[in-house]
């Protein structure tokens, strides 16, 4: 089973290394509640020390289906698809998703996907707490006058 490299860390970050998209497949992940072994799947909050969010890296085989449905309490997921297509489905409805595909689902969604192509799937899914966001982008910032390192 691969483990996450940590690259560098300080009081005000942690960075890891999870590897290629083809790495993703090396890890696995054993569930927490079932007991079972999940192949293909990287969370990365723990490596990461994150406490606003939890994301996960997850591989799929070709003509192959997540294997469960699920809902949350509350949290809210977005799955952003990497290399692959197929079909996903929140509650009734049922579309097609292929790279570039990105689908929030709230958190009673009841949620599953699927993979029809010939090449492995690979989405990022993040989940964090619905309606917690309360500034973002250029809200929640300011830009600081800085010397990169790289430059020097």
């Amino acid at each position: 089973m691969k483990k996450t490299e940590t690259i560098s860390e300080n009081k005000n970050y942690t960075a890891i290394n999870i590897g290629s998209l083809e790495d993703i497949k090396s890890y696995s992940h054993i569930h927490p509640k079932l007991g079972t072994e999940i192949k293909g799947k990287v969370f990365v909050k723990a490596p990461s020390k994150a406490t606003g969010t939890e994301i996960s890296f997850t591989t799929i085989p070709p003509k192959a289906e997540l294997g469960y449905f699920h809902l949350h309490y509350k949290d809210e997921e977005i799955y952003i698809i990497l290399k692959g297509s197929g079909y996903y489905q929140v509650d009734d409805d049922c579309f097609p998703i292929q790279e570039g595909s990105v689908i929030r689902v709230a958190p009673e969604g009841v949620r599953s996907l699927c993979n029809t192509s010939d090449e492995e799937m690979v989405y990022i899914c993040i989940q964090a707490k619905e309606h917690s966001l309360e500034e973002h982008t250029t809200d929640d910032g300011k830009r600081i006058a800085f010397t990169p390192k790289w430059k020097i």
